[in-house]
């Protein structure tokens, strides 16, 4: 196993300016499992509501998966599916909402080791009179709160950075029809799909032609109430600017050069979507199989 030298690690704030959406990836070049591990690894520490833990992944490596895995992957999204084609990696990210059910095992374990409460007997014994029982009664409402799939995302997002960090590119990208995927990849019935991240070297520029169009700060988050906009330091954003956090936005001098080079290189026509009718044709057949 290659050990990781300094140079290989990059600070939080560069790795965050660095993330974009990496379309293009090199498919002829594997990702080691090692980098992989660390990205779970990092998704594994994050946060969750309740430490119920439901975010799972199954990672799909074209060098080994079956062929009926690989054939699997959706056949394209609206505005790129040739990423699943050239990928080497695809992590699919799954919620197990098997967890839930268990959540008061994992609520124990918190106050086991001193996460949660005060005093240890006394917190073992109110979450099995109180506690436990509200989460359970409150479970349909819970559920559909939204929180359980903001925390999947928390780790997402952080084994999102762990890739940059060590050099790699990703792109989330939606199933629509995953009848295929969850066949494949013998999923229980409590999982659901909930994104794919294709991973890879970037075959294009990492900066790939600078940061995205944001809306202003000032339209986005707000002090004390809607309406009232948080005050943008304009220090803070010089030392964003210096630290790599904040870069230089799209698009840079070459970029349309850049993009014709690898649509070339790729076999893609000038504009995304071309997948389109091929999709809408398997949500068809999906209608008729389950019929």
């Amino acid at each position: 196993m290659k050990q990781e030298s300094q140079e290989d690690h990059m600070e939080l704030r560069e790795a965050i300016g660095r993330r974009r959406s990496t379309r293009f990836l090199r498919p002829y070049k594997p990702v080691e499992r090692e980098k992989i591990q660390r990205m779970l690894e990092a998704a594994r520490l994050a946060s969750f509501w309740g430490n119920v833990q439901a975010l799972k992944a199954i990672v799909i490596e074209r060098a080994s998966a079956s062929p009926e895995v690989i054939a699997a992957l959706p056949v394209g999204t609206a505005i790129g599916g040739f990423q699943f084609r050239s990928a080497p990696v695809v992590i699919v990210w799954c919620i197990d909402y098997q967890a839930i059910i268990n959540q008061g095992d994992r609520l124990h374990e918190l106050a086991e080791v001193g996460a949660l409460g005060v005093d240890k007997e006394k917190t073992h014994a109110y979450l099995d009179s109180t506690l436990i029982p509200f989460f359970k009664a409150a479970s349909e409402r819970i559920g559909g709160a939204g929180i359980t799939e903001v925390d999947c995302g928390q780790g997402i997002a952080q084994a999102t950075l762990v890739a940059y960090e060590q050099g790699l590119g990703t792109c989330l990208l939606a199933a629509l029809n995953d009848r295929k995927m969850r066949k494949a990849l013998k999923l229980p019935d409590n999982f659901k799909i909930v994104a794919l991240q294709t991973v890879g070297y970037p075959a294009e520029d990492p900066a790939t032609g600078g940061q995205r169009p944001r809306l202003p700060f000032e339209e986005r988050f707000y002090l004390n109430g809607y309406g009232q906009s948080f005050p943008r330091n304009p220090k803070v954003v010089e030392e964003l600017k210096q630290q790599k956090m904040l870069q230089d936005p799209a698009p840079s001098p070459d970029r349309r050069a850049e993009l014709q080079w690898l649509g070339k290189a790729y076999g893609l026509s000038d504009v995304f979507g071309d997948e389109i009718p091929a999709i809408i044709k398997d949500l068809a057949q999906a209608g008729e199989e389950s019929k």
